[in-house]
């Protein structure tokens, strides 16, 4: 028998699913109690696949069961195949009513509360049965949820190199800016110079990648790079502190100007030569994208391009 075939008359989605859920709880007891049947049906569902295939799908262990190198082969396409269905379905929901769908995204903090909140917001104007899933992602995760279907649609920043499997559409490049409360003495300044500011308090992050930015900022300016008084990946605890005046902060621009001005807030007049970042739309490559993620990536362009006029 032909393999085509072997899918078409021996292969069922319902074995598939089966699968899938037996390995991702661990044993089929559990995976019986998760799809309220009995423990043999779900034996048979296994035993009907492996038949199929001609492979062992599953090695069972006192812990439970995992899956052969056949079985992780298998899942890693059926995850997609399972995706495109729903995609399907998606687009069919989505011919007969244009606003309603749901998207999930992920970003960086700061992208999330500045071009990602901007195009939700225009979005959900026009389409307000639309629903959208935001997660809190940077790559190298971004990448790994786009590939296990659990995210559409990245927003991010660009470094590094970028897998083979991953899209990347670069939109603008976002300076970072070093910002502090009005109260500070230095917001009255027209003109600092970043040496002036080794001495002062700062928050930055302390991930690898951002932290090296700052020093090669610093070092680029030809002094010795302060360490930070604290380190606090969130965002809106480093502007927070800034706001006091108390402390200097360093954050993307493009956050200070989307959806809102933080009136508490002044940007410093320091120019960064070594500080921009590219920010990109990243997909997965042969990944059919819904409709409303077609869409979302549409309205993230004309913000960028506003974005890019402003600038």
């Amino acid at each position: 028998m032909q393999f085509s075939d072997r899918i078409g008359r021996r292969m069922k989605l319902h074995d598939l699913h089966v699968l899938m859920s037996v390995v991702q709880a661990g044993s089929m007891g559990k995976a019986a109690a998760l799809l309220n049947t009995t423990q043999s049906a779900i034996s048979r569902s296994i035993a009907d696949l492996e038949h199929a295939i001609g492979a062992r799908l599953l090695d069972r262990n006192p812990r439970g069961v995992e899956p052969t190198q056949y079985g992780s082969a298998l899942l890693k396409r059926g995850v997609a195949v399972f995706d495109e269905l729903k995609q399907s379905v998606q687009d069919i929901e989505f011919l007969s009513d244009p606003g309603a769908g749901e998207l999930r995204v992920e970003a960086s903090a700061a992208l999330t509360e500045g071009i990602v909140t901007a195009v939700i917001d225009r979005m959900s104007r026009q389409y307000p049965r639309a629903v959208f899933h935001v997660v809190l992602a940077g790559a190298p995760a971004l990448y790994n949820d786009l590939r296990e279907r659990r995210a559409e649609v990245g927003v991010e920043r660009t470094f590094g190199t970028v897998p083979d499997d991953v899209d990347v559409e670069v939109l603008f490049e976002d300076p970072l800016v070093v910002v502090t409360g009005r109260k500070n003495p230095w917001s009255r300044r027209h003109k600092v110079k970043l040496a002036e500011l080794v001495n002062e308090p700062w928050t930055w992050p302390a991930g690898a990648t951002f932290d090296a930015m700052v020093v090669e900022a610093f070092r680029a300016s030809g002094v010795k790079p302060p360490r930070a008084a604290v380190y606090a990946d969130a965002v809106n605890m480093r502007l927070r502190l800034a706001a006091t005046g108390r402390f200097l902060t360093v954050v993307p621009s493009l956050m200070l100007k989307l959806p809102t001005k933080r009136v508490s807030l002044k940007v410093l007049p320091i120019e960064f030569p070594t500080m921009y970042r590219q920010i990109g739309i990243i997909t997965l490559k042969n990944r059919t994208l819904n409709p409303l993620a077609q869409l979302f990536i549409e309205h993230t362009r004309e913000v960028a391009k506003t974005l890019a006029k402003r600038r």
